[in-house]
């Protein structure tokens, strides 16, 4: 049997496509298997308040159930005999005539088209129209071969307070916005064509930052045989890891939906992936043993393995290490026929939290160069695209980024495989809050229901992947402060978590709590939000030595750092003399004109400035690192401008321009990285004579300034110091040049000048080629420049955008956290000289796309994409 089962194996490997989970599209041959996208061709309209008559309070007893498989210790929940509410309502009913409902395409955010100043939506929220009730509407084809056969519907995300019915019957749902969940439709399908309904709600007043709205993560329809390997069905271990061998633990969950008992075998084999192609390569590099089981009918079995690998390929964060991945490939076989066959794709790494050394992957060292990341993607809103989140991570990568804080919610699964490809160590994070709230209508509204389903099917979602290296169960909950309650609530999911999964540590982060509290007590780690660098710029009361002090053997690091603030391109006068200083009209801070000076020394009270934290870093070497808030601007949460649509908190903006900051970190997160960075800008014709201070970031260790040619003075770094600064300099026009120096020898240049009058547009794409699958992305890049080619770096022009040939433009944006021109119109203000658009290619197209900028009394330009 075992040779028989190698050679099917084989053979479906050569002709299979694109099995490696996280792909779009994800089609089994004979193997039992068949997970389609249902993305396209849903019909879709919202309101502001119901049209339905139906609430969550009278569907709750028939979702509630939906949650069953994830509670082990709470009661499971009895669907009501009686006929669920909502079959008489039409927009659940097939014969509803949706053809004057838009069409839409998912992942998609019914709120990323504004406009903004939405009625009853807050700056926290991101002033764009989130609220509402939304029926989304398709059809699916179940074909005859596959009577029989169990049908899942797998949602990624839908925001929130999901209802499902087809053919008119309520299936179940699940209320939290960020939860990725199935529902088994098997009873309620026909043969031939099926009417699937969902219904989403969206409160006010849920979320301090912009939840986006919609199905806004991609939704999938699984059919299988009814014993097959169960939701989240593997889990794999790596206890042993060395260059020399690896041991390799396997558990294989599998359920029977049928009537009867089944005899079946498992065999799960493992292949390398090929990082060029990201598929598996043909050779099979470390197999379980077969086992045979029986499932008995409408039960859960488990299978458990083990297998040993010589010299395996570890995974690791780069530069110092390369995350290689594996896929382990599970069939189940009954009367040597396949019945189900399940990837599960992982890495091999040991990873260690120390108290005095961090992180030690693979036993080495890696310090946590981080960064805390919200869910939307800027001007395309909540709806998830892989490309954006690609490119999000590259950005970081290039500033020396190697951790990831999934801030403060699950995030879509197609972001883990990302980070487990490009390397990230991440922080997965569920909750913002437990049972007390910090908005009227947030989680802690079901809290009661659903944390323990939430919580463990979140866990069982994302264990599998190498890059998750701790689990986060909280975030400046509530709770801390109470000085019993805390730990009450907290050590329960702390338990849940380590019996879903023992391998990893868990923790909450602490913005109130003190060492020796009940709350910190039951955290693995001990993450600190801004404790580590002392609450505010005035403070020099770091928490570090205390936390330390009373938990000797946990590792601690800061959760949030920094919180410093600025908007890009824009340097307002007197600079602060300090190196942290609280925003406020006169330190840092326009409330006119809602911007923020970009000279990065400034943060809201409880934050500090990079320099800040740095310092206390490097006092309290034992701290195992910092996740910063932010690594990008995010819709919503405008401080210190509650009337703008967007934060402030990025090291790079809403638009994906870097920020000054951006360099600062990367002097100090690649010290290898030969850079240097001048700011401000050197055209200021209203400051002639002035005292305009000259700050630079640079990685060397000393730095000469040179003004129209004359030198301002060469620095050397001091301890405790992370910047050169000229204070004292004053604006004539033409240019400033600093040359930096390491251990004595040249390192780095670079040039500021006085610019002239904007006269043309430069424009580039950062892909020239996309994929016309109607998902893959090119962001185009417009700058408004003078007849040297130099930015005008306070042009304000308007561009308009468009496009020929088989392309669209989906958003522009351009990093302003003021701007309210809503994201689809093609006409963008430039910011600081810089304007974006996002283009995406016609699905099912091929050929040339371009794309043209124009804006008046400049001289136009196009970029050239081609579609594949």
């Amino acid at each position: 049997m075992y040779y028989a089962l190698r050679i099917v194996l084989s053979l479906l490997l050569l002709s299979s496509l694109q099995l490696v989970v996280g792909s779009r599209v994800s089609t089994s041959l004979s193997t039992g298997r068949q997970r389609i996208s249902l993305n396209a061709s849903w019909r879709f309209s919202r309101w502001t308040s119901a049209p339905d008559s139906l609430t969550y309070a009278t569907l709750k007893p028939y979702i509630l159930p939906s949650g069953n498989d994830f509670i082990s210790v709470g009661s499971k929940h009895a669907r009501p005999t009686e006929t669920a509410p909502g079959s008489a309502v039409t927009y659940a009913q097939d014969s509803f005539d949706d053809s004057t409902w838009e069409i839409v395409t998912l992942p998609h955010d019914w709120a990323q088209e504004g406009p903004f100043n939405a009625p009853g939506i807050s700056g926290g929220m991101g002033r764009l129209p989130s609220n509402g009730v939304g029926w989304y509407r398709r059809n699916i084809t179940m074909d005859v071969l596959d009577t029989g056969k169990s049908v899942f519907l797998d949602i990624d995300g839908a925001m929130s307070y999901t209802a499902v019915w087809l053919n008119g019957n309520l299936v179940g749902g699940w209320p939290y916005g960020y939860a990725s969940f199935r529902l088994d439709l098997t009873q309620y399908l026909n043969a031939g064509e099926n009417l699937l309904a969902i219904r989403l709600d969206n409160p006010t007043d849920s979320s301090r930052w912009y939840p986006g709205a919609g199905l806004y993560r991609n939704v999938w329809l699984v059919t299988v045989d009814t014993t097959h390997v169960g939701q989240y069905g593997t889990y794999i271990t790596t206890p042993t890891v060395s260059a020399q061998a690896a041991t390799i633990d396997l558990t294989v969950v599998l359920e029977n939906k049928g009537v009867a008992s089944r005899d079946v075998e498992v065999l799960t084999e493992v292949y390398e992936i090929d990082p060029a192609t990201e598929q598996p390569r043909a050779d099979v590099v470390a197999t379980f043993s077969v086992t045979a089981v029986t499932v008995a009918a409408g039960s859960v079995t488990s299978v458990n393995n083990s297998a040993t690998m010589a010299t395996p390929q570890l995974w690791g964060p780069p530069p110092v290490q390369t995350p290689n991945l594996y896929v382990a490939r599970t069939t189940v076989s009954s009367n040597n026929t396949i019945i189900d066959t399940y990837d599960t794709q992982f890495g091999i790494r040991s990873v260690a939290c120390d108290a005095n050394k961090g992180v030690l992957v693979n036993g080495r060292a890696i310090r946590v160069q981080g960064t805390n990341n919200h869910h939307d993607q800027g001007s395309l809103g909540s709806a998830f695209h892989i490309r954006a989140a690609e490119r999000q991570l590259e950005m970081l990568q290039e500033m020396g980024c190697n951790a990831l804080r999934m801030s403060h919610n699950p995030p879509g699964p197609e972001l883990l495989d990302l980070a487990d490809r490009m390397g990230f160590m991440v922080l997965d994070e569920i909750f913002d809050c437990w049972t007390s709230s910090k908005t009227t209508n947030d989680f802690h509204q079901i809290w009661a229901d659903w944390h323990e389903p939430d919580l463990r099917s979140f866990i069982r979602r994302d264990r599998n992947h190498p890059s998750v290296i701790a689990w986060s169960f909280g975030n400046e909950i509530v709770d801390q402060q109470q000085s019993a309650s805390g730990g009450t609530v907290a050590q329960p999911m702390h338990d849940w978590i380590h019996a879903e999964d023992p391998t990893r540590p868990t923790t909450s982060s602490m913005n109130i709590a003190t060492a020796g509290s009940s709350f910190a007590n039951v955290m693995d780690i001990e993450s600190l939000n801004y404790q580590g660098e002392g609450l505010g710029s005035d403070s020099n009361s770091s928490s570090y030595p205390s936390f330390h002090s009373k938990y000797p053997n946990k590792m601690l690091w800061s959760s949030e750092s920094a919180a410093a603030l600025s908007t890009r391109g824009t340097y307002i006068f007197p600079v602060a003399s300090a190196d942290s200083a609280t925003v406020g009209t006169g330190s840092g801070g326009n409330a006119t004109s809602g911007y923020v000076s970009a000279y990065e020394l400034y943060a809201p009270s409880f934050g500090s400035s990079l320099d800040k934290v740095f310092s206390e870093q490097d006092k309290n070497s034992f701290a195992a690192g910092e996740f910063v808030w932010t690594g990008w601007d995010y819709l919503g949460e405008p401080t210190p401008y509650s009337s703008s649509r967007s934060s402030y908190f990025g090291i790079i903006d809403l638009a994906g321009f870097k920020k000054d900051r951006f360099y600062l970190y990367q002097s100090r997160w690649r010290p290898d990285f030969r850079m240097a960075h001048i700011l401000p800008h050197w055209t200021w014709p209203e400051r002639i004579g002035q005292v305009t201070p000259v700050h630079v970031f640079s990685a060397a260790d000393e730095a000469e300034l040179f003004v129209n040619g004359k030198s301002a003075g060469r620095i050397k770094k001091a301890a405790s110091t992370y910047r050169f600064r000229w204070d004292t300099v004053s604006y004539q026009p033409g240019n400033i040049t600093v040359v930096t120096y390491k251990n004595g020898t040249k390192w780095a240049v670079d040039t500021k000048r006085t610019v002239g009058d904007a006269t043309k547009l430069n424009i580039t794409a950062d892909r020239n080629t996309i994929t016309g699958d109607g998902y893959d992305l090119s962001f185009i890049t417009v700058t408004v420049v003078d007849d040297n080619g130099d930015v005008v770096p306070r042009a304000d022009n308007a561009i308009t955008f468009s496009v020929s040939g088989p392309g669209e433009i989906v958003s522009t944006d351009n990093g302003d956290p003021t701007d309210m021109t809503a994201f689809p119109s093609t006409t963008r203000k430039a910011f600081s000289g810089l304007a974006l658009a996002v283009v995406r290619a016609i699905p099912g197209s091929s050929g040339q796309v371009i794309v043209s900028a124009t804006a008046a009394g400049l001289l136009a330009v196009e970029v050239e994409l081609q579609v594949i």
